[in-house]
């Protein structure tokens, strides 16, 4: 049997009628970089969303180092500690500074004293290159820095999988590098990392392996050479001419 971190069978969500996840079978493994890409309304953030229980799936399981997290003995706020992501928006607090945004979390949910998780938080706001402004609040910074913001306070609550939700669409472009090189020194430290993303060069360079989904289904998956190098399926080939320009 596989040991994956985490594992998604028979994964199905639905909005009313309008199923926008269907039968939804994959597993991640500890240190393994998976990139989810496919077209806007494919799925791939809901099915984010649905790993972070910020959806509630409507049929199917998502397991949690084996252990199912709809499960009533299960701990959310736990998980969610050790499941961390990262928005499209940031979602950061406005009315804290980026060392704040980095401390809430680790002493609420932790249990953290203020001292231990504000030396965590410096640790990570270093990492991704925030040290000179853990005072600056999210309206003092460009949308680059609030994501390294938001990264480090992920990375702050030390968990053991990292879902970005398409880290980099609200960038303006100058400043998707410097958000996707942080992105790549994770990948190179060995974290585990779901990358749902419209980025094909950091897809086809960093993962481990890629999934492309169409129309709330695994169209596809497989190494970046397969993936981007010979896709089996005519939509995947679509999708990547569009995106690849061959």
């Amino acid at each position: 049997m596989d040991d994956f971190v985490i594992e998604l069978r028979h994964l199905k969500k639905k909005f009313g009628e309008n199923t926008v996840l269907s039968d939804i079978n994959f597993g991640v493994k500890k240190g393994e970089v998976v990139s989810i890409i496919g077209s806007s309304g494919s799925g791939k953030s809901t099915m984010l969303r649905c790993i972070n229980l910020l959806e509630t799936p409507t049929d199917g399981k998502i397991l949690f180092h084996g252990t199912d997290i709809s499960s009533k003995s299960f701990n959310i706020r736990r998980y969610r500690a050790k499941v961390g992501m990262v928005f499209q928006s940031f979602n950061l607090f406005d009315n804290m500074t980026a060392l704040g945004n980095c401390t809430a979390g680790q002493m609420k949910v932790l249990g953290k004293t203020r001292a231990d998780a504000e030396k965590t938080a410096l640790e990570y706001l270093s990492k991704v290159g925030m040290e000179q402004f853990i005072n600056a609040r999210p309206r003092q910074l460009s949308g680059g820095q609030k994501q390294r913001v938001a990264i480090a306070r992920t990375l702050s609550m030390g968990p053991e999988v990292i879902l970005f939700d398409e880290p980099t669409s609200a960038l303006d472009p100058e400043m998707v590098g410097e958000v996707l090189n942080v992105m790549r020194r994770l990948a190179g430290a060995g974290f585990t990392m779901l990358v749902v993303t419209h980025e094909m060069a950091f897809a086809r360079e960093v993962s481990d392996r890629v999934i492309f989904m169409d129309a709330g289904v695994i169209a596809e998956q497989g190494s970046p050479e397969q993936i981007f190098g010979a896709p089996e399926q005519q939509r995947t080939r679509e999708f990547l001419s569009r995106y690849l320009g061959s």
